[in-house]
């Protein structure tokens, strides 16, 4: 470890879901991990704290999202936070650019969402930068708000295509991983350790938090705005797997919920 003692990795977005594991896996691994985000002081839209943030970095990791998922507003997001973070991290000094991105973006067009991810990753590559790109499958954490985003009364449409997700822990660990080396100048991708169909997962999902709506398999079923293929949200080629099963996770992060606790009444409030 010698040389990485204390060496400054700046997470941008670091205090999400993503970026407060990787801060803590980080930390433990004797880097001084920084946590940039709008409510640290830092905006990469504005490049607000940015200069100063970025002071004696040697790496930067991005997982940071669009406050807004409208066409426009995403794609102005990610153009213009990535060319303002790799200026920034130029005149820094930063030896290497960790981004997270989406597994089968290339091939989803349609979705303005994932056409914004992708004009963000050209960016990335076409800059002098030394980087490595993270595409990963969906997390197991979203599978309520995919529901709730999908959800018309009482029923949830979704497609029934291959799915293979991973826990955002997972997903912590191999970004720790990819920081920790050289940089790839290329991709890697991520995913769990089980394929699933989308809509039996989503019915899985709902089911562990007694969750009453009806989820139907419905192929036109739209994702990030675009209707899916049957392996549009699964690796190609070979993935590095995770190791938290579907099964594990639900029993580590949603059972606890759904005990008659004040917290768990919360929970099911906020569900309903």
């Amino acid at each position: 470890m010698g040389t990485r003692m204390g060496m400054k990795i700046v997470v941008i977005g670091g205090t999400g879901l993503i970026g407060s594991k990787l801060i803590k896996k980080l930390t433990a691994r004797g880097y001084e991990a920084v946590a940039a985000a709008p409510n640290t002081g830092v905006n990469t839209l504005t490049g607000e704290g940015l200069a100063e943030i970025l002071k004696n970095a040697a790496i930067v990791v991005d997982v940071s999202n669009s406050p807004s998922f409208e066409d426009a507003a995403v794609m102005n997001f990610f153009k213009t936070s990535t060319r303002n973070l790799l200026t920034y991290e130029a005149a820094a000094g930063v030896r290497h650019h960790v981004a997270l991105s989406i597994v089968g973006i290339e091939g989803l067009p349609e979705s303005g969402y994932l056409r914004a991810k992708l004009a963000q990753e050209k960016l990335i590559k076409e800059s002098s930068i030394p980087y490595s790109i993270v595409h990963s499958t969906q997390f197991f954490e979203f599978g309520k708000s995919i529901a709730d985003a999908a959800t018309t009364g009482n029923t949830v449409r979704i497609a029934p295509v291959a799915f293979q997700p991973i826990a955002a822990d997972d997903v912590a660990s191999a970004l720790t991983k990819v920081a920790m080396g050289e940089p790839l100048n290329g991709t890697i991708e991520i995913a769990g350790p089980e394929r699933f169909r989308f809509d039996e997962f989503i019915r899985r999902s709902l089911s562990a938090r007694h969750d009453p709506r009806e989820v139907v398999a419905d192929p036109h079923a739209r994702y990030f705005g675009t209707e899916l293929s049957e392996n549009s949200l699964v690796p190609v080629g070979k993935a590095q797997p995770g190791e938290v099963s579907f099964e594990k996770w639900l029993q580590s992060s949603i059972s606890p919920l759904s005990t008659p606790s004040s917290q768990g009444g919360e929970q099911k409030q906020r569900i309903a």
